[in-house]
């Protein structure tokens, strides 16, 4: 088995961070998330059989999981979403685009766990339908029903957010 080349983690990066936004549902997480990641995988050697992009999107998965766990158990403090929300500095370039891409992103959040993670797969790490069975340990004909599933319920949701008040 070929050793993990750091590179790839670099080559892989955008995709990374993509799909962890699509498992967090915040810009800021995902960034937590994809250093989490980025630490795990550096600290020790890793011997990797088949696809760079599959077996970092698997330990992607694992380290969201792990974080959550970890995070369950620690108490937590109340405090309002206004105070802590970083805002994104893209958002002064094209507001709209940032506004859609969060939303997309929560949308995305809010889907039970095996729809998201076939959504994530496919749709935001690029993985062919047989690559995401592999990676999640289902069928291909399972990944194609939770994805269309998934969309569909994405759709939904953005088509129930009310659009934005003008002023005239």
């Amino acid at each position: 088995m070929p050793r993990l080349d750091p590179q790839a983690l670099v080559r892989h990066l955008d995709t990374l961070h993509r799909a962890a936004w699509a498992l967090c549902g915040s810009r800021e997480d995902a960034e937590d998330l994809v250093q989490e990641l980025c630490a795990r995988v550096l600290a020790k050697p890793r011997r990797v059989d088949g696809d760079e992009l599959a077996y970092l999107m698997r330990t992607l998965h694992n380290t969201f999981l792990t974080s959550r766990r970890t995070a369950s158990r620690r108490p937590r403090a109340d405090v309002e979403i206004e105070l802590v929300s970083a805002v994104d500095p893209r958002a002064d370039r094209r507001p709209e685009e940032a506004a859609e891409t969060q939303e997309v992103f929560a949308a995305i959040a809010d889907l039970p766990q095996d729809f998201r993670l076939a959504l994530v797969a496919v749709d935001v790490a690029g993985l062919s339908y047989g690559e995401a069975a592999g990676l999640l340990g289902t069928r291909e004909a399972t990944i194609a029903s939770r994805l269309f599933r998934a969309r569909e319920q994405v759709a939904r949701t953005l088509r129930e957010v009310p659009a934005p008040q003008r002023s005239v």
